[in-house]
């Protein structure tokens, strides 16, 4: 019987311990939360890296692969038919080809194992012509008697040693002495020895009887049809990509500016030749769209000149008072920039292009630039002196003409570069004015966009020329692009394609 005294000692020992196993707990709480924050981390940071591994690996396998039409579906047709022959020659290397080759191995080991059970049961010193014709004329197999001795060191096995191991196997289990095959030596024939207590019996027998040597006559046919039918593969394959190449190579003309192959036409399959024809539908309206806006600045540029012609002849007939010379000037800059909003509205005008020689249109903006009076240089690469491309010949020659005037404008130094460069005809202008700041070079490029600098004091300036020679650049695939010039200033390139 347990003392109220003791009781009470317990409970006292308890209450005192208690505050410790709750820290305790608490603790081992804190550490295993604490370790599962450690453990979610390094999980996520794995996760992180094998993501980033195989988007790496997946972005340096596309850099690889094939990026043309004609490249891609050659390896969706290819890649199916390597896949199965794989498959198929492995099963049948698998399955039929070792299946028979142990078999005619089999058959050959029995009839070795026969012809040495016959040559125990004959007596000492007994005739074995016997069993040497039994063999030739039955089982097809060459025995001679050897003096008793040592089999031949082992030769090295081959690499696809599948005759060797099931030769030796099947020897092995039947014969049960010890022997020696050789499946390398000779082409046509294998040899194999066989340790006996009075003699060494060889037998030499063909490889047919061992080896299903006609396996590699399936293989042909299955590498020569697949031959067959990927050549005819491919032959339709190019006649179906040829329409899409075709209408690829038209749509690339028609963005630069250039006209349609006559030759070119709907053809291929019926979603190539709806993609073709929807083509040539937008093109007819896209010409159309230009020749009646075309029509109708013609008809503004006649109707406004007409006024402008009037204001003219009234303020001649007004003498030279200072009155009538400030109407007389703003009259001209009104025609100037009426030139302009013509000039940028009509774009290349519908104009064709034709074969140009660069060297002959540079000469000529230089003869008709020199009334500005500021000297300029031109300077073209040997190669490039009898380059012709096609172009439109009066958009260019205008737009290589207002960036000439914008340098004569702020520079008194002018110099024209022209060369080819990777596909692209490349004419820099370059000028040593005060140049333009790099985060202002795409804004002067807005139509009527004026920066507050040094090169805006010439308030005749629309804001267009640039506006103008990039559009003309962009309907000839090209486009034109500012940098600073080796003289200090601004450097206009245009680029088009050859």
């Amino acid at each position: 019987m347990v003392a109220p005294g003791d009781i009470l000692r317990r409970r006292a020992r308890n209450d005192r311990n208690l505050p410790m196993a709750l820290l305790r707990d608490i603790q081992s709480e804190r550490e295993r939360r604490r370790l599962g924050f450690r453990l979610s981390y390094a999980l996520r940071a794995l996760a992180a890296r094998i993501r980033i591994f195989l988007t790496e690996a997946a972005r340096r396998a596309a850099d690889f692969m094939p990026k043309g039409l004609y490249a891609r579906a050659l390896i969706i047709i290819i890649a199916p038919i390597v896949v199965l022959e794989g498959v198929i020659a492995f099963v049948f290397m698998e399955r039929h080809w070792q299946a028979v080759t142990r078999r005619l191995s089999e058959a050959t080991a029995r009839d070795v194992a026969a012809l040495i059970d016959l040559y125990d049961q004959q007596p000492k010193g007994g005739d074995a012509n016997r069993i040497i014709d039994l063999a030739r004329d039955r089982l097809a197999l060459s025995l001679q008697l050897l003096p008793p001795g040592d089999l031949p060191e082992t030769r090295p096995k081959p690499f696809f040693g599948l005759l060797d191991r099931a030769l030796s196997d099947e020897i092995r289990r039947h014969v049960k002495r010890p022997f020696w095959i050789d499946t390398v030596g000779q082409s046509r024939h294998v040899e194999i020895r066989v340790k006996h207590d009075e003699a060494i019996l060889r037998f030499i027998a063909t490889r047919t009887q061992t080896y299903a040597s006609n396996s590699h006559i399936f293989l042909l046919w299955m590498v020569g049809t697949s031959v067959i039918l990927l050549t005819v593969a491919i032959a339709f394959l190019r006649n179906q990509i040829r329409p899409i190449l075709r209408l690829a190579e038209a749509a690339d003309e028609f963005g630069k500016g250039r006209p349609v192959p006559e030759d070119f036409r709907p053809r291929g399959a019926r979603e190539v030749r709806q993609a073709a024809q929807a083509f040539l539908e937008m093109r007819d309206r896209i010409k159309t769209h230009v020749e009646q806006r075309t029509i109708m600045l013609a008809g503004v540029s006649h109707d406004l000149r007409t006024i402008l012609t009037r204001f003219k002849l009234e303020l001649a007939l007004l003498g030279d008072t200072p009155e009538a010379k400030s109407l007389r000037a703003d009259v001209n800059e009104m025609q100037h920039m009426l030139e302009d909003y013509l000039a940028f509205t009509k774009g290349d005008g519908g104009e064709e292009a034709r074969p140009t020689r660069v060297r002959e249109l540079l000469e000529e903006i230089l003869g008709e630039t020199e009334v500005l009076g500021t000297p300029i240089e031109l300077k073209m690469r040997k190669r490039s002196r009898n380059l012709v491309v096609p172009l439109k010949r009066n958009a260019f020659k205008r737009a290589i003409t207002n960036l000439v005037t914008n340098a004569v404008r702020y520079g008194d130094q002018i110099v024209i570069r022209a060369a080819t460069e990777g596909g692209w005809l490349r004419i820099e202008v370059d000028d040593n004015g005060p140049g333009i700041p790099a985060a202002e070079r795409d804004n002067v490029f807005k139509p009527f966009y004026r920066i507050d600098h040094a090169r805006n004091f010439d308030k005749s300036n629309t804001g267009l020329g640039l506006a103008i020679a990039r559009d003309i650049a962009k309907s000839h695939g090209g486009d034109i692009t500012l940098g600073e010039s080796s003289l200090g200033g601004l450097r206009a390139i245009l680029s088009v394609p050859l």
